[in-house]
């Protein structure tokens, strides 16, 4: 009796037996050799990350580059890694303690971090792992970590070169401050969405005159309590008699100056604006213009502070609502209208951005800049497609000054020691600030004990930005055979959100540490959306888990069916039938180009 033979395609163990057999085999692995390299590293993911559509997408898109290059004969290295988050690792961490019933201000920060890396090495691996369930050809063996020990010291030795260029610098300015994170972001850090607000009307007592006011528009009234001007344009006829005068802020009755600029629009709401210096960066600058005191109403949580001198401990938000009954109770009160604004959220913890004055770390970006912007525009980096060309320039000509700290403790900790006379110093370790520092003030006598490391870490996009060279060993030695031989890199895949973020930024670090490119081509993908065109994500439930679609269609037929429809730069619009149009299309091939190939 003749055996039935089974011929129906089982992925799972099809993939599961040739990917491990191409690992034991070490077939992915790379060293430098005479043929000719082909180099592609990683975005790397949050250690606090899973798999998604988007890291679908992406990594399928950088496994056919690098395939492809094995195949042509290059000897090709695909480098894989983790990025250390430091926002949403400490919030991780944080929640993790809180169901322990451990609260991080009972931790010193040598023990807060002791789990921190515990919970790293427990849950930080989880997306390296499913990227090869996926089938990703990296070199495994070459997986970095931005905070691996090499790395790290790269990052300071960056840090250290770029402050004694004179490119990174201490001082107070406007910061845009996370009051649930607890710490600074950066303007790239900062999403901006349209709510529907109110615009309120308060009217403010000209001072000697009882029955003359002055009404402004303002949609956060809780921050009338530290306004210290009002102005109004130069030539607007309807305020030229108050030229020289006062007013009366409402409830805390101080008296503050009327001033004139051109930064006011005449049109917008009564052409006169409340200026509160410590809560507006378009305020602070007019604060600093025209000399204006600066009065800070909010703790770094957002509640009101004693400086409020109402509501005291009260959310920013709650106390919105708690001051126009006040308000209006006083006479103040105008009208409330109706109106559609824009408002800063954090990108890493969705909380209402608050601006707020803050000594920071800051570093200088228009020297940096500007050979990477010639480098795109010039041609030597080809943008895919090169629509995005437009946007990286007018970010580039538009640049600010890099708020690089963070008041966190997951991070590289920045290196500066304060000493007994509120001098600092900057250097690569203790050892060596406490030698640079005697010879700076030999009149201190100083000893170990006499230097305070600063407390804050730097933002994680300062050592991403140094991954094309870091991953090769490139900052700590710059010419070892290794970065040498892989750099620059081929190719960069990546989505077009983190442009400003890491593109911009590699290439500036690139250019400044070695005198050259990054990567030739940067090919950016689309977001994966619905099939309504909505974007995927766990909130609005459309997003698929990869891991469940691999196992019902393989890891192949999951690949093949994303590439069906995904051309660069444009969105990419997924559908479940694509997956199993790929999986069809897998099992139509024959089992010898199936069994083996890698």
């Amino acid at each position: 009796m003749a055996t039935e033979i089974n011929t129906k395609y089982d992925p799972i163990a099809v993939e599961d037996k040739w990917y491990k057999f191409w690992m034991d085999n070490h077939f992915f692995h790379s060293e430098p050799d005479d043929r000719k390299a082909y180099s592609i590293v990683i975005p790397p993911p949050n250690v606090t990350g899973v798999l998604h559509m988007g890291h679908m997408l992406n990594n399928t898109l950088q496994d056919v580059m690098i395939r492809r290059a094995r195949m042509k004969g290059f000897n090709a290295v695909w480098v894989p890694g983790t990025d250390h988050a430091s926002i949403a690792t400490e919030a991780k961490v944080v929640a993790y303690l809180k169901e322990q019933g451990i609260d991080k201000k009972d931790l010193t920060r040598e023990e807060f971090l002791k789990h921190a890396w515990e919970w790293k090495e427990k849950y930080g691996g989880i997306i390296l792992k499913q990227l090869r369930k996926l089938g990703a050809s990296c070199d495994w063996e070459r997986t970095k970590f931005t905070m691996d020990p090499e790395m790290s010291e790269a990052v300071i030795d960056v840090f250290v070169d770029l402050y004694n260029k004179g490119k990174i610098y201490r001082g107070v300015r406007m910061v845009n401050w996370d009051p649930k994170a607890l710490t600074a972001v950066s303007d790239e850090e900062v999403i901006y969405k349209e709510l529907q607000s109110k615009l309120y009307y308060v009217r403010y007592q000209i001072e000697g005159e009882e029955n003359e006011y002055i009404t402004i528009a303002t949609t956060r009234p809780e921050t009338i309590l530290g306004d210290t001007a009002i102005c109004m344009h130069p030539e607007d006829e309807r305020y030229a008699k108050y030229k020289g005068k006062r007013a009366i802020v409402p409830l805390v009755n101080r008296s503050i100056p009327l001033i004139y600029d051109e930064y006011v629009e005449r049109e917008f709401g009564t052409g006169a604006l409340k200026i509160t210096p410590a809560h507006d960066i378009n305020d602070y600058n007019l604060g600093i213009k025209h000399h204006l005191e600066t009065i800070n109403i909010f703790n770094d949580n957002g509640t009101l502070n004693e400086n409020a001198q109402f509501l005291v401990g009260m959310d920013r938000f709650e106390a919105r609502k708690a001051i126009i009954p006040m308000l209006e109770e006083a006479g103040n009160l105008v009208k409330i209208e109706d109106y559609t604004n824009k408002v800063g959220f954090s990108e890493r913890t969705n909380e209402v951005i608050e601006p707020k004055l803050s000594l920071q770390w800051f570093c200088k970006m228009g020297e940096l800049a500007k050979p990477a912007l010639d480098a795109v525009m010039n041609g030597d980096i080809t943008f895919h497609p090169e629509k995005f060309k437009n946007t990286y320039a007018h970010w580039m000509e538009n640049i600010k000054d890099w708020c690089i700290s963070r008041q966190l403790w997951w991070g590289h900790r920045i290196p500066a020691w304060y000493l007994p006379n509120h001098e600092f110093v900057v250097a690569h370790n203790a050892d060596e600030a406490l030698e640079i520092a005697r010879q700076k003030f030999p009149e201190l006598n100083l000893n170990a004990a006499d230097l305070k490391q600063d407390e804050d870490v730097m933002d994680t996009w300062f050592s991403s930005w140094l991954w094309p060279l870091s991953v090769f060993d490139g900052i700590r030695h710059p010419d070892n055979p290794e970065i040498n031989y892989y750099y620059p890199t081929a190719v960069l895949i990546t989505a077009p959100d983190i442009i400003f973020f890491w593109v911009a930024r590699m290439i500036m670090a690139g250019l400044e540490w070695r005198g050259e490119i990054p990567f030739k081509d940067v090919y950016f993908t689309g977001t994966v959306r619905d099939k309504q065109h909505r974007k995927m994500s766990k909130q609005l439930g459309n997003s698929p888990d990869p891991i469940l679609l691999m196992e019902k269609y393989g890891a192949d037929g999951v690949r093949f069916g994303m590439l069906l429809s995904s051309p660069a730069g444009n969105d990419l619009l997924f559908d479940e039938s694509l997956c199993e149009q790929g999986r069809n299309s897998v099992e139509c091939f024959p089992l010898s180009e199936r069994l083996g190939g890698r």
